[in-house]
């Protein structure tokens, strides 16, 4: 895997992965930004739960549910000092489909985070505490 960080100004970058596409970081105006951008330790907790949400759906399809929406909402906590690492990470999915079942999304989410997430794993190797739960909802 290979990507480039381009300084822009101040403290903003454009973030490009080798795949070609692109992204803003910034930081807070009393950091020097501008506030354009998220801020890297946003994309991490982004890339946790981006990464368990691709397992979860995945698994899923492969069991044959028939899943239609998968929403993660990501809580992250980072330690006072530095570095700021994260402390703690909770994944909360809302996952919605026809006639789901509820132990087969717990399912999901259990191997996602033990067995493939690859982001979420190496959270939890360097220490962080990483959680999850989940409802299903009806379908919009």
């Amino acid at each position: 895997m290979k990507a480039r960080i381009k300084w822009v100004e101040n403290v903003m970058f454009v973030a490009e992965s080798g795949t070609g596409h692109a992204i803003v970081l910034d930081g807070a105006p009393e950091s020097g930004g501008r506030n354009l951008g998220m801020r890297p330790m946003e994309l991490v907790a982004l890339g946790v739960g981006s990464c368990s949400s691709y397992d979860v759906v995945t698994i899923l399809k492969k069991a044959r549910q028939q899943v239609t929406s998968c929403e993660a909402d990501i809580t992250a906590e980072r330690v006072d000092g530095t570095p700021a690492v994260f402390k703690s990470i909770h994944l909360h999915f809302r996952v919605a489909g026809k006639d789901l079942s509820e132990k087969q999304v717990e399912r999901a989410i259990e191997l996602s985070a033990e067995k493939y997430c690859s982001a979420s794993i190496m959270m939890k190797s360097a220490g962080v505490e990483v959680t999850h739960d989940f409802e299903i909802v009806p379908e919009v």
